[in-house]
């Protein structure tokens, strides 16, 4: 076995057992973000680090909501919470999620993401092109009565780079040609939905990416760069994890300026645009010849 494929594996199975171990807190009046910093915590006390915020996204929030410092939010029964967590170890990347309907069994809606995402799988290999992945995502959906979400997608993975430029749409594509080869590294997500089947952006945003050095006047704003330069310049971070820095007032209006600047990249969370509840699934899997490989 390869260095590169432990690792790998190696932080699949850190996602697989925090995945696990965290459905003892999914409840009704469970705290996200007590449920957040668990999900960190624990994969680093596990021997990796986290690859992003871990996200928690109730009902029509498909995506990027990640608790903060003084969030009051908490699980109400029958919530539909989508846990994505992604874990690496040496810039080596597992991403995984599911849904989980709080406090209640599961349902079509969630059917519909789970089957859509073990079809897409079964029909990966070497040489598959990637529109074919999405039909089989679609054609799940679709089948099951719900819309699959047109907006998100999953995506090939890198050392260090969560999205490395391939795109897996959730619905067929002509134009999507990419042939997978032995070897890649991708993330497979299908999005359900009762909707419209699209997301829109809706502030506020709480999870962030460094994208280049800039120059920015006001001082605390060239503190937190300096910061984010040393410690999260790969991958994303959260609001949550800068909150210590300095108050929230002055976080908030450094985050601005250089967001403007464009020394950082902001997410904004992600709703299906007419209010549809959303359900995910998600595994990361490595190509093989003949098949794939599931990390997580």
């Amino acid at each position: 076995m390869s260095d590169e494929m432990e690792l790998l594996l190696n932080a699949g199975e850190i996602a697989k057992k925090v995945k696990s171990e965290v459905m003892r807190l999914i409840k009704p009046g469970a705290s996200l973000y007590e449920i957040a910093e668990f999900v960190e915590n624990r994969i680093i006390e596990l021997g990796g680090k986290p690859a992003f915020p871990c996200n928690l996204s109730i009902n029509e929030v498909a995506a990027h909501y990640t608790p903060y410092r003084g969030d009051s939010s908490v699980l109400n029964e029958g919530d539909y919470l989508k846990i994505d967590l992604g874990v690496h170890v040496d810039g080596y990347i597992a991403d995984t999620a599911l849904t989980v309907r709080v406090g209640m069994e599961e349902d079509d809606l969630m059917e519909a993401s789970k089957e859509a995402l073990e079809n897409a799988i079964a029909t990966i290999r070497a040489g598959v092109q990637i529109r074919e992945i999405s039909r089989a995502i679609e054609e799940t959906i679709r089948g099951k009565g719900f819309n699959p979400i047109v907006n998100l997608s999953g995506h090939k993975i890198e050392r260090y780079k969560l999205h490395a430029g391939i795109s897996i749409p959730n619905v067929y594509r002509a134009a999507d040609t990419y042939t997978l080869k032995e070897g890649d590294v991708i993330a497979i997500e299908p999005f359900a939905t009762t909707g419209a089947g699209q997301v829109i952006e809706v502030p506020p945003a709480l999870i962030y990416m460094f994208v280049k050095n800039k120059p920015v006047r006001m001082p605390q704003a060239r503190k937190l760069l300096n910061h984010i330069k040393a410690h999260y310049s790969t991958l994303p971070f959260a609001y949550r994890w800068l909150q210590k820095l300095m108050p929230d007032a002055q976080l908030k209006l450094a985050l601005v300026q250089l967001d403007r600047a464009g020394a950082i990249y902001s997410y904004n969370i992600l709703r299906e645009i007419r209010g549809g509840l959303v359900t995910q699934f998600e595994h990361t899997v490595v190509v093989e010849k003949e098949g794939a490989i599931i990390t997580t």
